[in-house]
């Protein structure tokens, strides 16, 4: 599995989701490949501090980030792409177009998952590892994404920019990126039960 997280400069929210994402993975025993890119990145520009806070308080380690720039090969070798926002999902499109499919904003694909969730009620399913879970997961995702209840409004599937605001902003758009990480990845820990349903 390789899941790429895109957002603008690569120095805030995809680094973010990118440690966020992997680390849960690690406790759940699944392994993945798991980076980021920037639609404008300045190759090789650090993390912001306000990120690296972000991190830490989470308890997760920032490790040595450096961005990097989005490119096709980048879009082409993931099996998934979560942007953080629809103009990066937009973006990733524009240059592979046949991605469109496996490319969704961490937010949208945190309703999906949970809607997955709430039809997968096979007893047998529910005894799976988790990496195998995650795998149909994102097998299901693109046939799944008109089904599941759309957000109150479109911009409910971003998450802000923080960069350059107060550590406050950093710490709602962490939250946010959490909250949908956890949304994502919850459900594939335990059984699946009708009606279970994680918020984002």
């Amino acid at each position: 599995m390789r899941v790429l997280f895109v957002c603008t400069g690569n120095i805030c929210r995809s680094p973010i989701a990118e440690r966020l994402f992997a680390a849960r993975l690690e406790l759940l025993g699944i392994e993945a490949s798991v980076s980021s890119a920037g639609t404008r990145a300045l190759a090789g520009t650090r993390m912001t501090k306000e990120a690296v806070d972000v991190l830490s308080a989470a308890g997760i380690d920032p490790g040595r980030h450096t961005a990097r720039v989005l490119t096709p090969d980048l879009v082409l070798n993931a099996d998934l792409v979560l942007t953080a926002t629809r103009a990066h999902r937009a973006a990733v499109a524009s240059l592979v177009p046949a991605a469109s499919r496996r490319s969704f904003t961490l937010r949208e694909f945190a309703r999906v998952a949970d809607f997955v969730a709430t039809q997968q009620v096979d007893s047998e399913a529910s005894t799976e590892h988790p990496a195998a879970k995650l795998q149909q997961l994102v097998h299901a995702a693109p046939t799944q994404r008109g089904l599941a209840v759309p957000p109150a409004t479109p911009e409910d599937d971003d998450i802000l920019d923080p960069y350059g605001r107060a550590p406050d902003v950093y710490a709602e758009a962490g939250e946010l990126i959490e909250r949908a990480i956890d949304a994502i990845l919850s459900p594939l820990a335990a059984p699946i039960v009708r009606g279970d349903r994680v918020g984002t």
